[in-house]
């Protein structure tokens, strides 16, 4: 790569990050950095800037096909946008989200899927949300050499039970099962936990209650690392969620580049001579 697609820090020294160098840094205390890709340019760009982790996320389904929620994307949706991560990822770990309806479907189905996902996206691992009730599909995966990453707390595929998307963890006792469902997910072989909109208090006590890493989101600064969805960060999107922290404005630049490229084409600006191949 060339460019704004070398990594300077890193050049071609980087090792491929694996599932177990995940855990080896959270046993050293490195903290973790993942994005959402969907993608080949936005893999480039993570790849570029040294992301440990890339997460092809079902999130997709909200921010690239303009859905209101996550529901309605197929997992022949998440393998095609995987495939076109994959093409340009080298070192970054590649984490496929299990779409609605896959694991809902009982262990077999589970399995399929998952084995579905790595054959033919080139992925490393897939993401299941949930706690107690997808225990078993876990663990049938995990049993099969599958990596899977879990997920707690506001779990989007539940937004209609949840009545939207909203903070979890909130009083005494679903903190408490959000920490018991930490220990089973991690009993039955995740080899990391996202925690999304969970309190700070909540994600510190669930990180000291397992040895896996935690990935927080919307969740304060004491997991073991931090996941945004890039096109957040980026501030691609009007609007994001009030935990993001936008690193940049590239819809406004992407906006106004537009807006000159318009003026230029009617002002008659746009092509001359030194525009021609």
């Amino acid at each position: 790569m060339a460019g704004y697609l070398q990594n300077p820090e890193t050049g071609g020294s980087r090792k491929p990050v694996t599932v177990p160098r995940l855990i080896a840094m959270r046993g050293r205390g490195e903290k973790i950095t993942v994005v959402t890709a969907y993608d080949a340019p936005t893999a480039a760009w993570a790849e570029a800037a040294g992301i440990d982790v890339v997460l092809v996320g079902d999130s997709l389904g909200t921010v690239i096909q303009g859905l209101p929620d996550t529901l309605p994307v197929t997992l022949d949706e998440m393998i095609y946008h995987a495939r076109c991560v994959r093409r340009t990822l080298v070192h970054p770990l590649l984490v496929v989200d299990l779409p609605f309806g896959t694991f809902q479907r009982g262990v077999d189905a589970t399995v399929d899927a998952s084995i579905r996902v790595l054959k033919e996206s080139g992925a490393a691992a897939v993401k299941i949300e949930g706690g107690e009730r997808v225990l078993d599909a876990i663990a049938a995966c995990t049993r099969q050499d599958i990596p899977v990453m879990g997920h707690l707390g506001l779990t989007p595929q539940s937004v209609h039970a949840f009545g939207g998307f909203r903070r979890q963890g909130k009083d005494a006792d679903s903190a408490r099962r959000i920490i018991d469902d930490a220990r089973r997910l991690q009993d039955a072989g995740v080899f990391s936990i996202v925690l999304e909109c969970v309190p700070d208090d909540l994600a510190k006590a669930v990180t000291e209650a397992v040895e896996v890493p935690t990935i927080g989101i919307g969740a304060g600064p004491h997991c073991s690392g931090q996941v945004l969805v890039m096109h957040d960060l980026l501030g691609m999107l009007p609007r994001t969620p009030s935990f993001v922290r936008r690193y940049a404005e590239v819809g406004q630049t992407a906006v106004e580049a537009l807006q000159a490229y318009r003026d230029d084409v009617r002002e008659g600006r746009f092509p001359q001579a030194e525009d021609k191949a």
